[in-house]
């Protein structure tokens, strides 16, 4: 009888301890995603011959708390701006600054974030970007997005075509929540797996 309470007692800890991390992987593996901003382009000037602006990358994903931007780049830097430095270019004073050439920046709240790049001619031609990271209630359930008529180009004109608001905020075509979801249900049916497996042992 006493061995067969010890053994009892080893499966519970050695299966909890499996749970844990079992759970502990999968949230990490689940609940974030890091998007590489540019493709593989990166974070440049655009030339003019890019097959989509910066806004238009970004409007094609869906961004959560947890998840990551990557930008990758030379000879520039990434600054975090606020929304009127974002429409001017305004370098002077930005939110953070990054110039390491290879900035990962955490999204830590709901809202919108704008990125511009260090060089005011480089922010000029385009290279920019607006991300609308969702609040969680959105995602648990989806509401229509807002009916967003387009407003004058940005900056003057010379923005590198992503002046109309609309192309960033409309809802995208593509996006990272069915991504998510799809690798949600699997690493969930494949713990299931691993603890039934784990118990027949």
């Amino acid at each position: 009888m006493a061995y067969f309470e010890v053994s009892t007692s080893r499966v519970l800890y050695r299966f909890n301890a499996f749970v844990v991390t079992f759970m502990f992987v999968a949230t990490i593996f689940v609940s974030s995603f890091q998007f590489r901003v540019g493709d593989e382009i990166g974070w440049t000037k655009p030339i003019g011959n890019e097959s989509e602006t910066y806004n238009e990358w970004a409007a094609r994903n869906r961004f959560h708390i947890g998840d990551t931007l990557y930008f990758k780049y030379k000879s520039d830097s990434v600054l975090e701006v606020t929304p009127a430095d974002y429409l001017n270019c305004n370098t002077s004073s930005p939110i953070s600054k990054f110039e390491n050439g290879d900035t990962v920046f955490k999204f830590n709240h709901s809202g919108f974030f704008y990125f511009i790049s260090g060089h005011t001619s480089n922010c000029k031609s385009g290279q920019r970007i607006i991300i609308r990271v969702m609040h969680p209630s959105e995602i648990s359930s989806p509401v229509p997005a807002p009916d967003i008529s387009p407003a004058p180009a940005i900056g003057g004109g010379d923005d590198g075509g992503d002046g109309w608001i609309s192309d960033f905020l409309g809802p995208p075509a593509i996006n990272s929540t069915t991504t998510l979801s799809v690798l949600s249900y699997f690493v969930t049916a494949l713990g299931g797996v691993m603890v039934f497996l784990y118990l027949l042992m």
